[in-house]
């Protein structure tokens, strides 16, 4: 089936509204969890630590569920697994509303909503990319501000729910909210195919396809064929000498004509099971070689010491980074700020400069005077150090301007691909950035409960933001040592693996 050219436009537009406003729903909760994490403390009474991982999950599971939501979005398309995913993310948050305890949560709130809303990530920018070339970059960064937009608005909105109707009630009208994602799916009209007839096939695509089976020599299936025969005569043998003298019948039976035809249907029988056992063996073959050439690419991708960096890079900003999203509202509460001091809630400014961020770095990335590489070390240095200057901020104006300075930094994720793509190159990006991105879900997942731990620990975030500032900074140099000049050649092009192709010959109908 021809699927239509992007058309850039139309529909595509319609298309990243109801894209936006998909990120906008699922994410607005996971993102902005730090509201949640306050109650939660007070309800459960579990350590810092342990509490930490309802959110961490909720944000690590769908970058480390990567590789089964591409499947899953290419095998079904978009539109089926947005409706499906929006189930998942309105009954998981419907169900937290009656979690008995905190081991609950981690599986309805973390897992479920998690992988939820990685699978809606992986729908919204597949459909978008198909509906948009020329102007992709822009369609990209519109639906990926729902995100930040769902932080800034879902962390008020949290807040006057659960002061309103208590924290049962915010997550079952929070998820009720997310059911209008289904609303949002029926909209994703995938792109219709060509109207016009297909094309004849040629002499060889008009082969039977009886004919489609792999073969390299005759020589092999007639050696399946002797095997086969063997293994057949053996049987006969032992059946012959379990007859007790009645060979006599049995060749009177020889003679008979139903039995001559019987013996053909046997070895022909034989024949397409030689051919069937080639088959499977060639295919397993196949997938072996393709196994191996993805090994060897990945192999390859690590020898590159700006990706070696970068991956350590990205895991350590995860680790550091994403934690002052989930627990700047207890830093706050720790640090004895009073709640009538409160202009705005800091996950908010977070989630606000975060947006700004994405599109100011974005559109630097485009000046050609600029190295996309070192502006992103650049945000890595200045959010390690905004990260050790937290335990030094002890009232509300001081943490508004930290909230604000990392939320911009942390906009830094619109810049990531170009930084992958320069570093790996255009033909690998997607290989490179599965890789990244499944340790960047690690990175999620671990950061959180760990500063909680260090809380737990010394009964102060002090030591929990110096450890965090210092993954961040450590990435960030780690990543600048391998950029620097004399390593230049380790961004050049690896050469591309030589392709294996599987010749297949005409046989017959399996």
């Amino acid at each position: 089936m021809e699927i239509k050219k992007s058309p850039d436009g139309g529909w595509g537009w319609v298309i990243v509204l109801v894209s936006f406003f998909t990120q906008f729903l699922c994410y607005g909760s996971p993102i902005a969890v730090g509201v949640l994490y306050i109650e939660w403390l007070d309800a459960f009474g579990e350590g810092k630590g342990k509490t930490a991982w309802v959110g961490s999950l909720a944000s690590g599971v769908g970058l480390l569920a990567s590789p089964i939501c591409s499947l899953c979005v290419s095998s079904f398309g978009a539109r089926p697994v947005t409706i499906f995913s929006g189930f998942l993310v309105a009954g998981g948050l419907m169900l937290s509303g009656f979690a008995p305890n905190i081991y609950f949560l981690f599986f309805s709130y973390g897992i479920v909503v998690g992988l939820g809303c990685g699978l809606l990530y992986t729908a919204t920018v597949t459909i978008t990319c198909q509906y948009f070339d020329s102007r992709r970059g822009l369609a990209l960064g519109l639906i990926s501000t729902g995100s930040s937009v769902g932080l800034f608005i879902y962390a008020a909105l949290q807040r006057l729910l659960i002061e309103f109707y208590g924290l049962d009630g915010c997550l079952l009208i929070v998820g009720a909210l997310a059911l209008n994602i289904l609303a949002c799916g029926s909209l994703m009209r995938p792109l219709q195919s060509s109207e016009c007839p297909l094309p004849e096939k040629t002499a060889l695509e008009n082969v039977p396809d009886r004919y489609s089976i792999y073969n390299e020599k005759e020589k092999n299936l007639e050696e399946n064929i002797n095997i086969l025969e063997k293994s057949y005569g053996s049987e006969e043998t032992h059946k012959s000498t379990s007859a007790n003298g009645d060979w006599k019948h049995e060749n009177l039976l020889h003679k008979n004509p139903t039995t001559t035809a019987h013996t053909k249907e046997t070895e022909t029988y034989k024949k397409k099971v030689a051919e069937q056992t080639y088959f499977c063996k060639q295919l397993a073959k196949r997938k072996w070689q393709l196994y191996k050439n993805y090994c060897e690419e990945t192999m390859a991708l690590f020898k590159n010491k700006v990706f070696s960096a970068l991956f350590i890079a990205i895991f350590l900003f995860d680790i550091g980074g994403f934690p002052p999203s989930l627990l700047m509202e207890d830093v706050a509460r720790s640090s004895n700020v009073k709640e009538e001091e409160f202009i705005m809630p800091l996950i908010s400014i977070i989630g606000i400069m975060t947006a700004v961020g994405k599109l100011i770095l974005g559109i630097l990335a485009d000046f050609k005077w600029i190295n996309t590489l070192y502006l992103y070390i650049a945000t890595l240095i200045f959010m390690g150090l905004a990260l050790c200057a937290i335990p030094f901020a002890k009232s509300y104006v001081t943490l508004a301007i930290l909230s604000a300075i990392l939320g911009f930094l942390t906009g830094n994720w619109s810049i990531f691909p170009y930084v992958t793509t320069k570093t790996v190159g255009i033909e690998k990006l997607a290989h490179a950035y599965g890789i990244l991105m499944f340790f960047a879900g690690l990175g999620n997942s671990l950061g959180p409960p760990i500063i909680g731990w260090f809380y737990d620990w010394t009964q102060t975030y002090d030591i929990a933001f110096y450890f965090s500032g210092f993954c961040v900074l450590l990435g960030g140099f780690i990543l600048l040592l391998a950029a620097l000049p004399p390593w230049e050649t380790c961004n050049k092009q690896l050469p591309k693996p030589a392709p294996t192709t599987f010749l297949y010959k005409v046989a017959s109908n399996v």
